[in-house]
């Protein structure tokens, strides 16, 4: 029997890592959607003929969704509601549901997707958690009780909570041949954690003294949200205008903030505001525009949106230019997109995940020159100007990359099995 897992129950993808004698490998999830080893942190219900609710997660939970427009409830980035005071409960077909309920039931999800690679016997759970989680007002305790709650109502007694960094440092401090003192950054989709550990080995055994922790609420969703902000919102009306008795106004910038994330726009199709919108068409100075981002929405185009958005900014991780592709658009789905114009609409954020590497760095007065090893990991770790973020402050051959889905997930496992765990463990 395997005696530790470890889940890292992130923003955009969760995976579990299943740790046994110092090995690790990714529980497997079979799904409708098919075999994953990496689950869409997404949740979707169906109400059923007899008013039961069938829910999905994963890209499972994405294929009921959009095969059932308009009668199926979704609901991605549940994390990011973790701390959240304000958040009590949402509405899921008059039913109330708070965040443990939807926590329990991603994780249950993944318990049925994994079969018979689940532990018979629940043992000892090692979940990972952000240096700093979303929100303006994140209340960490609360979030940690809501996890603990969830995750007992599976058969958990055992859990412990490790900082994301710090887990993906020990995944990482395996394969470390010397004494290292090593900043891990964590790009996640909904926060930026930084980490500062130094490891030792002695007697063959691998110690760890934490330095330092930071981290911001900006990472990769951020980037997806400035790429439609600059290049499809202009083409569906984003600073025209409409006629108000004798008055030119500006159609309300609100509206395009429902393409934060793409199942928002499933929720404002069916919102006063969508109404409204369509109201405008009317009295528009350039209705044809509007009618496009009618047409979006109506026809739930948002994740394939959202996937045409993720295709270009995986090409200009590797491109100075690359095209931007979304036939729902028509001959405006077509544009050319420089890597120059994608960091100039990112550098507000930029600024914020190198202003916490400053604060790690300023707090623990280390200078860069003392630090070992930094390694990257997280999908927005390939975008160029992140990378330049520490080749300016580190020499290059101390950067290193790799795992970047599945190191905290096996970091966490691994750290499980430690007679110590409890010396690893992040406390509210």
């Amino acid at each position: 029997m395997a005696r530790a897992l470890g889940f890292d129950f992130g923003t955009t993808n969760s995976v579990i890592a299943v740790a046994d004698r110092g090995s690790t490998r990714s529980m497997p999830f079979v799904s409708p959607a098919g075999e994953q080893d990496a689950m869409r942190t997404a949740l979707s219900f169906l109400k059923r003929a007899d008013t039961s609710l069938h829910a999905e997660a994963g890209q499972a939970a994405i294929r009921q969704f959009i095969d059932n427009p308009g009668d199926c409830r979704f609901l991605q980035s549940i994390k990011t509601f973790a701390a959240s005071p304000l958040f009590q409960a949402t509405q899921v077909f008059a039913r109330r549901k708070t965040f443990e309920d939807l926590m329990e039931t991603f994780a249950d999800r993944l318990r049925a997707y994994a079969g018979g690679n689940w532990p018979a016997q629940p043992g000892r759970l090692v979940v990972g958690r952000p240096v700093a989680f979303a929100g303006a007002s994140a209340d960490e305790a609360l979030a940690l009780s809501r996890y603990n709650e969830a995750l007992s109502r599976l058969g958990f007694s055992d859990i412990h909570y490790v900082y994301e960094p710090v887990a993906a440092a020990f995944f990482f401090a395996q394969s470390l041949t010397a004494d290292a003192t090593v900043l891990v950054a964590d790009f996640g989709g909904g926060t930026t954690d930084y980490s500062l550990i130094r490891f030792e080995r002695k007697a063959g055994q691998l110690s760890a003294t934490p330095i330092g922790h930071s981290g911001v609420g900006i990472a990769g969703d951020h980037f997806d949200f400035r790429i439609v902000d600059h290049v499809v919102s202009p083409v569906i009306g984003k600073g025209t205008t409409f006629r108000s008795f004798d008055k030119r106004l500006e159609i309300p910038s609100g509206y395009y903030a429902n393409f934060g994330r793409w199942n928002q726009l499933s929720i404002f199709k069916t919102s006063r505001e969508f109404q409204e919108l369509k109201k405008l068409v009317r009295v528009a100075d350039a209705p044809d525009m509007l009618e496009l981002f009618i047409d979006l929405v109506d026809h739930d185009e948002g994740f394939p949106l959202y996937q045409a958005v993720s295709r270009l900014k995986m090409a200009l991780s590797t491109e100075e230019e690359a095209e931007f592709s979304f036939a729902p658009l028509g001959a405006a789905g077509k544009a050319m997109v420089r890597r120059a114009d994608f960091e100039r609409w990112i550098a507000p954020d930029l600024a914020r995940i190198e202003t916490a590497l400053d604060e790690v760095l300023q707090k623990t007065d280390t200078p860069a020159g003392a630090i070992d090893k930094v390694f990257l990991t997280g999908g927005s770790s390939f975008v160029p100007a992140v990378r330049r973020i520490f080749e300016r402050r580190f020499d290059g051959p101390k950067i290193e990359s790799g795992g970047e889905l599945i190191s905290i997930a096996h970091g966490l496992a691994l750290i499980g099995e430690l007679d110590d765990v409890e010396a690893w463990t992040a406390r509210a």
